[in-house]
């Protein structure tokens, strides 16, 4: 086992994209774990990937992009309830021009959430902002000072080095920045040969609160944890320093599992009680969760602003010598008349 690297999830592109699972080895390069005919979920993939790097000790190799061909962003794998977001862009930009693209993670102030100890604690937020390719952060001295109140002291960061157009921050306090707003820096077509006057996609993804799944496959103590088997509770063991340590008698053959349960979640079960397996052990103490969205928006070509505004202004001119000749032809007939 010394020579596996890493476990990586790849999404395989087509009429139907699916996942599937590599395994990296040292010497040997990259083999496929999950053959073509198993009909798994892409839940069940992820959780496949998780498993193998828990119990192997092995990373889970980086999302090149975190939006998946399936239009879902990764940050769903760890945050696993769902909730609203929102953003708010022009509906059109100017090249090379500043813009702000308002992120706003609506949640009940009031609630509380169960920290990496055990305790309560307020909620952080977090987002990632996926631009469209030539679309970027916008420099410090391009940012205008009104700008600069709205954003407050967040610093945000590229996804990686060579993924300029995806942006993301946090965790950050959720009571003073639920609503984020992203200083933006659009192209210029006639600089960046690759990026053209069309409509583009923006898409974001916005959590509130702690995830359930660590990046290593195991549970944080954010989440309900279940029984590994069916039988009666035999024995729960409350630590001194926070959560408990549940003994199950297997119906079956007597034998004895032991179920850690973290601080945090609260028991549902007690001594003597029969249980099923996958019953809950203890309340869903989660309170936040992962919610996506998008928007459009118009890389608009000056020469074609410029273009209306002269149509317009020739309308208007034209409305103006219609009714300055229909006053003149009235005074015409009026003379005629008279005469």
């Amino acid at each position: 086992m010394r020579d596996i690297q890493s476990i990586r999830v790849e999404v395989q592109e087509g009429l139907f994209p699916r996942r599937v699972l590599y395994m990296e080895i040292g010497g040997r390069g990259t083999i496929p774990l999950t053959r073509t005919d198993e009909n798994l979920t892409p839940r069940e993939i992820e959780q496949k990937a998780a498993e193998l790097a828990y119990f192997l000790r092995v990373p889970i190799e980086g999302y090149e992009n975190p939006r998946e061909a399936t239009g879902r962003i990764v940050c769903a794998n760890c945050h696993l309830a769902n909730k609203p977001v929102d953003i708010e862009v022009p509906q059109a930009v100017l090249p090379d021009t500043v813009f702000e693209a308002v992120v706003r993670i609506p949640y009940d102030m009031q609630v509380k959430q169960v920290l990496a100890n055990g305790k309560k604690g307020a909620l952080n937020v977090g987002a990632v902002l996926i631009l469209p390719e030539g679309f970027e952060l916008a420099p410090p001295d391009r940012i205008s000072p009104e700008i600069k109140e709205k954003m407050g002291n967040l610093s945000f960061q590229s996804y990686n080095p060579t993924k300029k157009n995806i942006l993301v921050i946090g965790p950050v306090p959720g009571k003073k920045y639920s609503e984020i707003t992203f200083p933006i820096l659009s192209p210029d077509p006639t600089t960046k040969k690759d990026v053209h006057f069309l409509k583009y996609p923006i898409y974001v993804g916005g959590n509130r609160g702690r995830g359930q799944i660590y990046p290593d496959g195991s549970k944080s103590n954010n989440t309900v944890y279940n029984a590994t088997a069916a039988g009666v509770v035999s024995k729960i063991v409350r630590k001194e320093k926070g959560g408990s340590e549940i003994t199950i008698k297997e119906a079956s053959d007597g034998h004895q599992v032991v179920d850690l349960v973290p601080p945090g979640p609260e028991l549902l079960v007690s001594e003597g009680e029969s249980i099923k397996l996958d019953q809950p052990l203890t309340s869903n103490p989660n309170v936040g969760g992962f919610g996506q969205g998008d928007a459009e928006i118009v890389l608009q070509d000056p020469s074609r602003v410029q273009g209306l505004f002269f149509f317009l202004a020739s309308v208007i001119l034209a409305q103006i010598f219609l009714v300055l000749k229909k006053k003149q032809f009235e005074k015409v007939q009026l003379f005629e008349m008279n005469f």
